[in-house]
């Protein structure tokens, strides 16, 4: 089944609904479930309600109101944690190449991971607000997932069961501060502004073949300004599938219902042919290639497009679209 959150002036939680398959009509489910935070909060009792309201829109093609992912927020406008990894280490060793650095060894042992900001999500259609456009904004492209309640020294056999849904992820970057920040050794903070999210969340089950090994066989497609950046693969040249991420995530602590794991960007070692998901891998090949960087990072009016297909070129999620609009404090 696919789940959504509309906007409503009354939640900041946003309201639960059942999407169809096709991404075209909804069933408000607050009977069974106000917002989508209770329902993983209640999942053994909610999910099986849930699952037939689905069946049901599904079956009767008339049934349900029509869905805008416009009207949308983020499938958990707030969250308890976001988490973020980099599952993908041809990225991360494309970084380090440019400016001639080793990868750690470590890194092809254990994932690296990050706590994220959570308490403000953007929907797919929000725009990404920045101040100043010369802090290198750039998207990431990613696929994410949601856990219910997860112990403390979980296996990853064990892990996989915990995913309740999957998601598709712009986690906006600010490269610029990035790098200073990072000189002092602490991690991100100021250059991760709001992540974005896809309109809808799937059941694993729902992907069906395309949800095998916990991980998605499916390409991320990614635009700026109509200029498609690439389509790699979220399942090809993925070194940690999400089971382990997240048995890594619990070895010294719990996961409560609606921990949210990114993947980190989706890349494959063959950008050549399929392409990049984010502006900094690309002027990373430039740098390699000719010694410096060309393309340039986004700015307002920008306007990207992140998007999950299947075999069939059918989007899974619904498409995250957002345009770069400047911050004016109140």
């Amino acid at each position: 089944m696919k789940l959504a959150s509309i906007k409503t002036p009354t939640s900041r939680d946003g309201v639960l609904v059942v999407v169809s398959q096709d991404l075209s009509r909804y069933a408000v489910v607050s009977d069974i479930a106000p917002t989508l935070q209770y329902a993983l909060e209640h999942w053994s009792r909610c999910e099986p309600l849930l699952q037939a309201t689905s069946a049901a829109l599904n079956a009767d093609t008339n049934s349900g109101e029509a869905f805008s992912a416009q009207h949308a927020a983020a499938p958990l406008p707030r969250a308890y944690q976001w988490c973020d990894g980099s599952a993908y280490l041809s990225h991360a060793e494309l970084v380090r190449k440019a400016r001639g650095a080793e990868m750690p060894a470590m890194l092809y042992h254990e994932p690296l991971l990050y706590q994220g900001g959570s308490d403000d999500l953007s929907g797919p259609h929000d725009p990404i607000y920045i101040a100043a456009d010369d802090w290198g904004l750039d998207l990431e492209a990613e696929i994410a997932v949601i856990t219910d309640d997860v112990p403390m020294g979980v296996s990853v056999e064990q892990a996989h069961a915990h995913i309740k849904l999957v998601t598709l992820v712009n986690d906006v970057s600010l490269r610029l501060i990035m790098k200073p920040e990072l000189t002092k050794g602490f991690g991100f903070y100021q250059s991760k502004p709001s992540t974005a999210f896809a309109p809808v969340a799937v059941t694993p089950d729902e992907l069906a073949d395309l949800w095998r090994n916990s991980a998605l066989d499916a390409s991320v497609v990614s635009h700026v300004n109509g200029q498609k950046l690439g389509a790699p693969n979220a399942a090809t040249d993925l070194n940690f599938n999400f089971a382990q991420i997240i048995a890594h995530a619990t070895k010294t602590r719990n996961l409560k219902a609606g921990t949210i794991i990114g993947s980190g960007t989706v890349s494959n070692r063959n950008p050549e042919q399929v392409g990049s998901s984010c502006l900094q891998e690309i002027r990373m090949l430039e740098t390699i290639a000719t010694g410096e960087a060309i393309t340039p990072f986004m700015t307002y009016g920008d306007v990207v497009r992140i998007e999950a297909l299947d075999a069939n070129g059918d989007s899974i999620f619904g498409a995250i679209e957002q345009t770069v609009e400047a911050y004016a404090p109140a």
